[in-house]
């Protein structure tokens, strides 16, 4: 049986694929996040366009999303915070982050998304995407100090050189 991209211990074909194929409704904010992710992986884009408020549609490409969808390789979602977003609520707030790797670069969609629920169903309404802060792993070379391949030469005339054009 196929695990469920969305991370949950259920199968796919009890899990967020009911949700995807039409025959059953998320039950919460949280289910609609995890089945959205999911849909990207399958490649569902009509799935995330019909699962948008009027709201979220508005800010859809479904060119670029479909295309976001089949070339990224779909590491793992995160959920980070849950707010409401349960059968009696009518809104909802999911934190999350979606880690895929697109072109060999691997990185993380880190968003907080608001859902409402509209005549008994959800729908992703709108999301705030939380940029990262790179932070560096190695220490920084200096401009003047050896290159750390151990060709001898300062970095900036090694590794460091910036490439230029019209000087070989």
């Amino acid at each position: 049986m196929k695990p469920c991209p969305c991370g949950s211990a259920l199968p796919y074909s009890e899990c967020c694929e009911p949700y995807i194929q039409g025959s059953r409704k998320p039950p919460t904010a949280e289910a609609l996040m995890r089945s959205r992710y999911t849909a990207y992986t399958e490649h569902a884009i009509e799935y995330i366009i019909d699962t948008c408020t009027r709201n979220g549609k508005n800010d859809i490409d479904a060119r670029q999303t479909k295309q976001w969808s089949e070339n990224s390789q779909w590491l793992g979602l995160k959920i980070l915070s849950v707010e409401k977003g349960g059968g009696e609520d009518t809104e909802g707030t999911v934190e999350f982050e979606a880690v895929y790797e697109w072109d060999g670069l691997k990185d993380i969609h880190h968003e907080k998304a608001l859902f409402k629920k509209l005549n008994d169903a959800w729908f992703y309404d709108a999301g705030e995407i939380i940029p990262k802060t790179i932070v560096r792993t190695a220490p920084k070379i200096g401009r003047n100090e050896p290159c750390p391949c151990g060709s001898g030469r300062k970095y900036k005339h090694c590794h460091g050189r910036t490439p230029n054009p019209s000087f070989p």
